[in-house]
């Protein structure tokens, strides 16, 4: 039988270890929205490069 003072710590070491995990996971994910876009924008300029160049290459 769990002390109602217990069940509270407990509660309250639940609450801050969501928070703190809640927190990492939107950290992560704004690294990887930022980390796309950066791959995303990289790769189009590459390949408007490659057409514009296009002509002058020779097999």
């Amino acid at each position: 039988m769990m002390y109602p003072r217990r069940k509270a710590m407990n509660m309250e070491r639940v609450y801050k270890t969501m928070r703190n995990t809640g927190a990492g996971c939107i950290a992560v994910g704004v690294i990887i929205a930022v980390t796309g876009l950066t791959v995303g924008i990289i790769s189009i300029v590459n390949g408007a490069l490659l057409l514009k160049r296009k002509s002058e290459i020779e097999f």
